[in-house]
């Protein structure tokens, strides 16, 4: 219950809705009371007349009217909790929800590598649901029978304190054997949702590149392995379920005998002459009340573990420490200065969690407007130079400065915003072609962007479509081709206009066309900026200012290509390669990621 009341605590701002739902809780249980009073004072009435008192029919229709106020005003308040209670859930999700998203949004790179995308959106959908589910349920139906209960409880002691003590022992004892029997649930109900998890991991993966799986002919193998994994959900909820209801059919079984106790106990009473037939009408109708919620607890309890394992998921993800206290400002839009920038690497070591160093004390610099190749084996640490300097990591050992700065003493909004960078993925989102290019600005106007689409190569392929930049592309710019979806990414990052460009060679899976086009607008992006190249072809290489070689982690090489043409290093070696049309060489070739 504590990780519930957490729940609550992290949405403050709803208390009108939490004090509005306890007040109206209030009001339900006390004109739900009103009932058997009324009911226990008529039944009086009534006897009394029939043993030779005089008969007011008047008096037991005003009875009847008592009854409908009592029942019309448990009608109104009861769904006037109902409608607080749905808005405070649907108030809660939206809460919750966004602040999941706000942290995930926060988190560093690392946390991304080890989670698939769909188990962070399923985790998300399935936690905050169950929990706001459940939390919509106890507002709407347990609080206010859980008020009525404590009433009844002091009703009942004053007619007879052995009842009261009999039935207030009812609940906590249940509720502790519930308790003791959810430990095992539990952890049946963590292997489940582990199950699930992964399950819809898999679902947002596959569907992510459902192409991908028709060309491989992979749909059977896919199902299968989903079906598998719901089904293991299903044996495991299996056994949950049986062990869950062999267990509350002993407890309720018990409740039933001790109920039987209880009525037993005042129809004796009764014929004692220890109670009034009006008294026996009324601790009746107050048992047959305090009984409901009782019987109804397994469910409670049922629907609340359920909460609670998808809240302590929940805040398992919160609990993850963010690589940024804030999100940036976007209260205006980010504009990187135009002027480049040099950069400085200083004896910079770096490996993966739990892996070897894949950078080993690299060193060099870049001098400002310079453009600078990165050349190394497949997996050799070129992307992650990449990402350590955008900070999606931070390096084990050793200094990285932009413009003479530490970027570990610099914001991460700064930071990225003096970086741009074209992946060879272009990365596209669904929207319209306008959108994707004013990504990095979405304040541009029209005329900014049209000009980044010009300077891109993009503007007429755009101009083409019947909607032009308004033209909805599809997930993952599906709708258009390598070389248009290229260039929009091209623009987006001309729009953005920083002073380190970082490319990821952009050009290196592009028909010859597209590459012509594409490699333009590269040139027209470089322009005045410091450019570091992530090199797939040798055409690319020839063209820069200096090559860095990486072998095995650290930095074998620096200098011009023409240079290193000559040395018999690791470009000399690529060149080689190139001009061999032996099968083997080409081989070696691909090794280094490189294309001719």
């Amino acid at each position: 219950m504590r990780t519930l009341l957490r729940v609550l605590g992290a949405a403050r701002e709803l208390w009108p809705y939490y004090a509005g739902i306890v007040l109206a809780s209030v009001g339900v249980a006390v004109t739900g009371l009103v009932t058997p009073f009324v009911v226990s004072a008529a039944t009086g009435y009534v006897v009394a007349a029939n043993d030779g008192g005089e008969s007011g029919v008047a008096r037991v229709v005003w009875f009847a009217v008592a009854l409908l106020a009592a029942e019309l005003a448990n009608t109104l308040l009861s769904n006037l909790g109902g409608y607080l209670g749905d808005t405070m859930a649907a108030r809660l999700r939206a809460t919750l929800s966004t602040r999941y998203f706000a942290h995930l949004l926060r988190l560093p790179q690392r946390y991304f590598d080890n989670e698939l995308t769909g188990t962070v959106i399923n985790r998300l959908t399935r936690s905050i649901s169950e929990t706001t589910a459940f939390l919509n349920m106890f507002a709407n139906m347990f609080f206010p029978m859980l008020l009525t209960v404590v009433a009844i409880l002091g009703i009942m002691a004053y007619h007879s304190w052995p009842l009261a003590l009999l039935l207030a022992i009812i609940y906590p004892v249940f509720t502790w054997l519930t308790t003791i029997t959810s430990v095992r649930w539990q952890a049946l109900e963590s292997t489940k949702n582990t199950e699930l998890d992964i399950a819809g991991g898999r679902f947002a993966e596959v569907i992510g590149q459902v192409r991908v799986v028709k060309s491989f002919v992979q749909e059977r193998r896919e199902l299968a392995s989903f079906e598998e994994r719901y089904g293991r959900t299903v044996r495991t909820t299996q056994v949950q379920s049986r062990y869950w209801h062999v267990m509350d059919t002993s407890r309720r079984a018990a409740l039933n005998v001790i109920f039987f106790v209880v009525f037993a106990l005042i129809f004796v009473g009764t014929l004692r002459g220890t109670f009034t037939i009006a008294v026996m009408v009324l601790l009746v109708q107050l048992v047959t009340m305090a009984r409901q919620p009782v019987l109804s607890m397994s469910y409670l309890v049922d629907s609340g573990q359920r909460a609670i394992a998808g809240s302590r998921d929940y805040f398992s993800v919160m609990a993850e420490i963010p690589e940024r206290d804030e999100l940036p400002d976007l209260s205006g839009p980010q504009r990187a200065p135009q002027h480049a920038a040099g950069v400085d690497l200083d004896g910079v070591t770096f490996s993966y969690e739990g892996t070897e160093d894949v950078l080993k004390d690299v060193t060099f610099s870049i001098a400002p407007g310079e453009r600078i190749a990165v050349v190394g084996e497949s997996g050799g640490g070129k992307t992650t130079l990449v990402s350590l300097l955008l900070r999606l990591y931070g390096p084990d050992s050793g200094t990285i400065r932009v413009g003479g700065t530490d970027i570990s003493s610099t914001s991460l909004e700064a930071l990225r915003a003096d970086i741009g960078v074209v992946f060879q993925d272009p990365a596209l989102f669904s929207g319209t072609i306008r959108e994707n290019i004013a990504y990095a600005n979405p304040g541009a106007s029209d005329g900014e962007v049209e000009a980044a689409a010009r300077s891109a190569n993009a503007h007429t392929f755009v101009t083409r479509f019947p909607d032009g930049y308004d033209t909805q592309i599809g997930e993952r710019g599906i709708k258009l081709s390598g070389g248009q979806k290229q260039r929009i990414a091209v623009a987006r990052a001309i729009l953005k206009g920083a002073p380190v460009l970082v490319l990821d060679e952009a050009t290196s899976s592009l028909d010859s066309k597209s590459e012509r086009l594409v490699q333009e607008g590269l040139e027209r992006l470089m322009a005045d900026r410091t450019t570091i190249i992530i090199a797939h072809r040798l055409s690319t290489i020839s063209s820069v200012d200096r090559i860095v070689t990486l072998k095995n982690g650290r930095v074998d090489e620096i200098g011009p290509p023409d240079e290193l043409a000559r040395t018999g290093g690791i470009y000399a070696e690529l060149l080689a390669l190139q001009a061999s049309s032996t099968s083997r060489d080409r081989a070696r070739l691909k090794m280094f990621d490189i294309r001719a």
